[in-house]
């Protein structure tokens, strides 16, 4: 360990090792899918962070990690970015420096068993503001959030319905610090057992007591994904061939019908053509269609991305706008400052409009859909007031196209998984050009991916369920938790910082005495 020590001591090369640890847990999320990696990928990195000699390198340690964490999970951004997405690293990062801080302030040296209990508490919520933080929707929202790693295990999607994504994330890294602990600390190896066995119970606790979906109904609903098309009359070209799927769908009894973000590259008051071929196919398969509108609206200013209901008679009037644009890639924030990452990248030449409201449709038959568009899969407060709102089944209108050759259309995908757990609603991932993606109202998958190479429709049999579950009830209450905790320390730091200060300094030596035992006092 002296070794290694010495050979980190350049700061360079101790930067390095932080930045490459801190990417490490990128391993955990699709395309590699090691979900269990993600159980030991932050321990380089707390292990790093405890030795650092100081607190200021910590926290160094701490923002170079985080440089490494956004750069790999967001790394797919890097043709459209360029250079630029170093820079929203570099910034984002900082995040992490008080958490590489507070590594060194509660595992440095040889903590007290208090010490090393206190931690297995505090550096999971910090770890918890940070993704708070960067889940602001201007910040990027909260993409390669750690527990969105376990979205293919059934424990932990059980576990995302009492407490969200959020609980997955905090009990990953308590686990994380349980066995950095182990390795590193003997003396603190009893909080850090205590610590893996109550996750354990917790994990069992929640399989047995969290209530399950209650399952009542199915729908027939088929997702249509195109392919990638391309030219310069992609528009029109892509709209055939969504029309040709979606005519293979005649006769087997579909509820619903799906198309992807910006399927539709024209305003449909402006072009009652296309509206008129849509309404011409819903009638054909006895199914509303679903579609997604990214075009400049007749009669207001702006260019918005909308999903659209449209039944036989044309559209129904359902219409939601999307609310959460994606930061550069729909709009520039600030661009009289940022305007300039246009002729570095792919950044948005023009801003989207905003939408004001979340929907819930009614489409038919009974069924209640709540839509959201691209990235607001993300977020799982969004999927939440849906369910609150009365939503039967949650719709993810996508296109990763622009992304086709890297990790973030199954990364994307993945999301819903996660956004079904939390709410006990089954969630449609529909795409462009895969991958599309449909998961039952426990968050287990349904049928087959439709992968980046496909160009097919695909009918799924959706199960319904109702029922309330723990998170869409309480809400973000790991966080509100986690906050508490924070708030806590910082109370207890700052009254311990004044007691040092009002008692003032010890005195090195004791005060010299006369013979007669009176105290020497000493003149000016």
């Amino acid at each position: 360990m002296r070794t290694f020590d010495r050979w980190l001591a350049p700061s360079w090369r101790r930067s390095v090792v932080a930045a490459l640890a801190g990417a490490l847990p990128v391993l955990a999320f699709p395309a590699p899918s090691l979900w269990w990696f993600a159980y030991v990928a932050l321990v380089p990195w707390i292990l790093l962070a405890r030795s650092a000699p100081t607190g200021r390198r910590a926290a160094y340690d701490g923002w170079c990690g985080g440089f490494g964490f956004v750069v790999a999970v967001h790394h797919w951004l890097l043709p459209s970015l360029h250079v630029f997405i170093f820079l929203i690293a570099a910034l984002l990062s900082l995040l992490w420096a008080p958490w590489g801080w507070l590594v060194r302030r509660f595992l440095g040296g040889v903590p007290s068993l208090r010490r090393g209990a206190a931690a297995l508490l505090v550096l999971p919520s910090a770890w918890l503001a940070v993704e708070l933080v960067r889940s602001w929707q201007a910040l990027g929202g909260p993409w390669g959030m750690l527990g969105a790693s376990q979205w293919q295990v059934g424990p932990a999607l059980r576990l995302a319905s009492v407490g969200g994504v959020w609980l997955l994330s905090f009990l990953v890294v308590a686990v994380n610090v349980a066995v950095a602990m182990l390795v590193s600390v003997r003396e603190s190896r009893v909080p850090a057992v205590a610590s893996l066995v109550a996750t354990a119970a917790a994990t069992s606790a929640a399989w047995a007591w969290a209530p399950r979906p209650d399952v009542d109904g199915q729908v027939r609903i088929a997702v249509v994904q195109p392919g990638i098309v391309d030219g310069h009359d992609s528009a029109e070209r892509r709209f055939d061939r969504e029309e040709q799927l979606t005519r293979r769908l005649a006769g087997q009894g579909v509820d619903l019908v799906v198309w992807g973000e910006s399927s539709v590259g024209y305003d449909l008051d402006r072009r009652p053509d296309l509206a008129r071929r849509i309404a011409a196919l819903s009638r054909q398969t006895g199914a509303d269609v679903l579609v997604n509108v990214d075009a400049r609206r007749s009669g207001r200013p702006g260019i918005y991305k909308s999903s659209v209901l449209i039944g036989p008679n044309g559209a129904t009037g359902d219409r939601y706008d999307k609310m959460r644009l994606i930061p550069f890639g729909e709009y520039i924030p600030a661009r009289s400052l940022m305007g300039w990452a246009t002729s570095v990248g792919k950044a948005a030449g023009e801003d989207r409009r905003r939408g004001t409201e979340q929907v819930v449709m009614n489409v038919g038959h009974g069924l209640r859909i709540g839509p959201l568009v691209c990235f607001e899969t993300a977020f799982p407060d969004m999927s939440r007031h849906l369910a609150e709102d009365g939503a039967d089944v949650l719709l993810g209108q996508s296109s990763t196209s622009t992304f086709q050759n890297s990790w973030a259309p199954e990364q994307h995908a993945s999301l819903a998984a996660l956004r079904a757990a939390e709410t006990g609603r089954p969630m449609v991932h529909a795409t462009l050009t895969g991958v599309s993606a449909v998961y039952g109202p426990s968050g287990q998958r349904l049928g087959p991916w439709l992968g980046t190479d496909t160009s097919t429709t695909h009918v799924y049999d959706v199960p319904l369920a109702h029922g309330v579950t723990p998170y869409v009830r309480f809400g973000d209450w790991p966080v509100h938790g986690a906050l508490l905790v924070l708030a806590a320390l910082c109370a207890t730091e700052g009254i311990r910082a004044f007691r040092l200060r009002r008692s003032g300094p010890e005195p090195l030596v004791p005060p010299a005495r006369t013979a007669h035992g009176s105290p020497v006092r000493h003149g000016r």
